[in-house]
């Protein structure tokens, strides 16, 4: 790995990397790409799956970043990690995704409410966290866009509000504004959700 990589990696890189590797990356070269590609790509992905909950799709997201990297680079200002603008784009990538998740979730819903479906077998660990998680996905994606970012940044990433807010573009205490907001919805529709 480069150095200018390396610290990008973890944190801003100094002027005259950051001059090179934006360089590099806003031509397109297939190197500094597949660089920042090996260096980055299980963290994007993880973020990715975890917001969306589909690996699949979370895959794509990674692919449309990766793409979309030369043209965004074009307009990386610098004052945040490399990691941080590319948790930027799979962001703005998986809202375009989620939308069409939360569309099909509706409709798996809808068909299973209707009064011809089989009883569902006693679920084992597997179907269980399954289950589960579609649970938990359904409930995201009932709550406002802004709000379940927050909670997959900061809850289920485990970052900062202020890490997260340098993604999103937004002050550390919205941030964790959003994330009291995420929780106390969530609770509610996981509550409403053992009533039924």
């Amino acid at each position: 790995m480069s150095h200018a990589l390396a610290m990008a990696a973890s944190g801003p890189i100094p002027a005259e990397g950051n001059a090179v590797l934006r360089g590099r990356l806003a031509e397109g070269e297939r190197a500094a790409i597949d660089e920042v590609y090996r260096a980055h790509y299980d963290a994007l992905r993880a973020f990715a799956q975890r917001f969306i909950g589909d690996p699949a799709t979370a895959e794509d997201i990674v692919h449309d970043v990766f793409l979309a990297l030369p043209g965004a680079m074009r307009r990386f200002r610098g004052d945040s990690s490399l990691r941080t603008f590319l948790f930027a784009i799979a962001l703005r990538r998986g809202y375009k995704h989620m939308r069409s998740a939360s569309r099909r979730r509706a409709a798996f819903g809808r068909l299973a409410d209707e009064p011809d479906a089989a009883p569902a077998p006693a679920p084992d660990n597997a179907l269980g966290r399954k289950q589960l998680a579609a649970v938990l996905y359904d409930a995201l994606d009932r709550i406002p866009r802004d709000q379940r970012t927050a909670f997959v940044l900061c809850e289920i990433d485990q970052m900062s509000a202020a890490d997260a807010g340098a993604i999103v573009d937004a002050p550390e205490a919205t941030m964790r504004t959003r994330l009291f907001h995420a929780r106390r919805k969530l609770r509610e529709l996981l509550a409403e959700q053992e009533l039924r």
